[in-house]
């Protein structure tokens, strides 16, 4: 996520300066073959030109409107996530007791067993953040000019292994379970499961604490269901093809139609078509980029949903809960960029 007050105009034009230099060149060519060569032949009226500019603009403004629908559907499920991991926070600390215990343990044990939820919790938010990190073939993050950009800021979860991330939360056994699994997230929620469970016959936990954790836990499926959905079914790939096609053909046009619209200016006018056609292309190109650049918001992209930074966020919450002191630091934006 972007948490400047705006892209600069440098990083625009770093992100789109291939593009530019290609929109130039193909106004160029029909301009000089137009004003050297005499091929008059080659102009096209304004108007079939503007009919397809009018289709193009219509089909990037709708592919824009739904791929920011997945973005912001996916900030609310991370929203939902920070809320509903505070609950989970409140509860694992307030419902583990010995008020219907007939054999109570000990304070410290007591403890421990808080603990161990409230960090097997922060291990599920590690585990599924790496997991939708993971990059999908039809992701535009490998792309040249995103893949360029992404070098300027860090991703933790696609730089850096997860064992050590896990290490911090999990025990050695929990550890290669929710390594071998092929859905660490979900192999993590039934461990949370199986523990309540054990707490319950225990008499740490009764019967309606039980069922209501039990509950919180349904909550953490639907909500990792709902990130799973968003990660694995991309934008409709007929309708990302057909308008990425559109906008080149409108591209290519706009010189021709150009052209004779200059001319009428006078004889030398002629060569604006090369400036005004490009900057024509670079508007309805960059719309198509910034539409193909949101489409996926856990790619790892600088548009991105925060992940790392809402899991931080969540981190430090549930560690003051337990009473501890020593918290990490807030993430950071790094070059703007907050991941």
């Amino acid at each position: 996520m972007h948490a400047g007050e705006k892209f600069s105009i440098r990083e625009v034009v770093f992100w789109t300066r291939r593009e530019i230099f290609w929109f130039l060149l193909i106004a160029a060519v029909p301009t000089l073959l137009y004003d050297l060569m005499g091929w008059d032949f080659i102009t096209i009226p304004w108007l079939p030109i503007a009919l397809v500019g009018t289709a193009v603009a219509f089909l990037v403004g709708f592919k824009n409107n739904a791929t920011y629908d997945r973005l912001w559907e996916a900030r609310k499920i991370w929203g939902g996530i920070v809320n509903t991991s505070r609950t989970w926070g409140i509860m694992s600390k307030d419902y583990v007791s010995n008020s219907h215990n007939p054999d109570p343990v000990s304070e410290e044990e007591l403890e421990a067993i808080r603990k161990r939820l409230i960090y097997r919790h922060m291990a599920w938010l590690t585990a599924l953040r790496f997991q939708l990190r993971q990059s999908k073939p039809w992701e535009s993050i490998h792309k040249k000019h995103n893949k360029e950009y992404r070098q300027l800021y860090y991703v933790q979860e696609q730089d850096d292994p997860i064992e050590p991330e896990l290490e911090k939360f999990l025990t050695k056994e929990e550890m290669e379970k929710v390594l071998k699994a092929k859905n660490g997230g979900t192999q993590i929620l039934a461990l949370q499961s199986q523990d309540l469970r054990q707490l319950m016959e225990r008499k740490l936990i009764d019967d309606f604490r039980h069922m209501e954790m039990e509950n919180i836990l349904k909550e953490f499926f639907t909500l990792q269901g709902k990130c799973e959905r968003i990660k694995n079914f991309p934008y409709p790939r007929q309708f990302a093809t057909i308008n990425l096609y559109f906008v080149w053909i409108f591209i290519v046009l706009v010189p021709f139609g150009m052209i004779q619209e200059f001319q009428k200016l006078g004889e030398h006018f002629v060569w604006l078509t090369v400036p005004f056609s490009a900057m024509v292309a670079w508007v309805f190109h960059t719309m198509e980029k910034i539409g193909e650049a949101t489409e996926n918001p856990f790619s790892g992209g600088a548009n991105d949903v925060p992940m790392t930074s809402l899991s931080r966020t969540i981190e430090i919450d549930l560690r003051e809960m337990l009473g501890e002191t020593d918290l990490p630091e807030p993430i950071k934006p790094e070059k703007n960029i907050l991941m």
